[in-house]
């Protein structure tokens, strides 16, 4: 054999190797990639879930919110309404003719003379006259006297000589009892 198949051999050997270690590496670095695609699978999974879980916590919370905004400006809406019930009763129970207010009267005058004997009477500036007549004509009533008109829709407020015992029977009164033991039901029948 000479020099140059000797040559030629260890060339051949050679580049058998480069061959076998370039096809190894090729083995291994697909493995490396293959890995590697199979981990960002996994993570791109993983940060997607969490994505997700993180958009559905924040679109509850901001329709939460969105609700309670609703929720809060229906209750304010029901308020307001109710106030103007109130306000609109409160009138219309002033308003009642003047027939209706002496007998309501009446009726409030000989109900408080049990609880005091002697005393003051207020009443609002319409219904002082109708108090200061009904107090001359009933014999039960001699120990009151009628006092300064307040400002009240209607009714009376009796208060005792000695201005210890005071009994409010003005329509507000009777109307917030009224009120509010009856609210209840009142906001069942308009809002359902």
């Amino acid at each position: 054999m000479g020099l140059e198949a000797v040559v030629n051999e260890i060339r051949e050997k050679g580049r058998k190797e480069v061959e076998a270690i370039r096809a190894e590496t090729r083995t291994d670095v697909e493995e490396i990639l293959k890995d590697a695609q199979t981990r960002a699978a996994g993570i791109k999974a993983s940060a997607q879930e969490e994505a997700d879980r993180a958009a559905t916590h924040i679109i509850n919370q901001e329709a939460s919110a969105a609700n309670l905004v609703v929720k809060r400006q229906v209750l304010n809406a029901q308020k307001t309404l109710l106030d103007q019930v109130y306000s609109a009763s409160l009138t219309a129970i002033g308003d009642l003719p003047a027939e209706f207010q002496e007998k309501a009267l009446t009726a409030l005058l000989k109900r408080a003379v049990k609880e005091i004997k002697k005393g003051v009477v207020h009443a609002n500036e319409r219904d002082t006259p109708v108090v200061e007549a009904i107090i001359s004509q009933t014999k039960t009533l001699s120990g009151y006297t009628v006092g300064a008109p307040v400002d009240i829709p209607g009714g009376i407020i009796v208060e005792s000589n000695d201005g210890e015992l005071q009994i409010d029977y003005s329509y507000r009164t009777f109307l917030d009892e009224i009120w509010e033991s009856g609210l209840k039901d009142a906001s069942d029948i308009l809002f359902k």
